[in-house]
């Protein structure tokens, strides 16, 4: 028979209340167990007194019996000082996945064309102050010939 500390949980609809019980592995959540060790109340502030409470001693004794914490247990035995936790290293936890990734590229590629199109759109307009002054030249040498066709053609028909 292998023992765990776990939760159990108890309390009304979207109130949890938990006891950290010690229970055959193989009972159900908030089934039969051996022994209450102490409660959790996710409700209450973080740094309050009473958001979790351990019996030590009976913590210490199931866990030299060989008891198992489940995870969160775990953690409130590593924050009483009563069991060290291992701490785990996840590299990859932060990291969004493969979907996120491409929709992130496509959202750079979108970015950088409307960056090179506003590049272009002001190198175009910096290219037109500039230039002003060479074209109004010719255009006005095409406006008099235009006029002359114009006249020409009037004349004749």
């Amino acid at each position: 028979m292998s023992i765990s500390i776990r939760l159990s949980r108890g309390g009304a609809k979207k109130r949890p209340y938990y006891r950290i019980v010690v229970a055959n592995s193989r009972s159900p959540r908030d089934g039969k167990y051996l022994e209450q060790i102490g409660t959790y109340n996710p409700l209450l502030a973080k740094d309050s007194a009473d958001r979790v409470k351990l019996v030590e001693d009976r913590a210490r004794y199931w866990l030299g019996v060989g008891a198992q914490p489940t995870d969160r247990v775990a953690r409130f035995l590593d924050a009483a000082g009563i069991k060290e936790r291992a701490a785990r290293v996840n590299p990859k936890k932060g990291e969004p996945g493969e979907k996120a990734k491409e929709r992130a590229e496509e959202r750079a590629a979108k970015i950088a064309e409307a960056e090179e199109a506003a590049r272009a759109a002001e190198e175009e307009a910096k290219a037109a102050a500039a230039a002003p002054a060479e074209e109004e030249a010719p255009a006005a040498e095409e406006a008099p010939a235009a006029e002359e066709a114009a006249a020409e053609e009037q004349a004749e028909g």
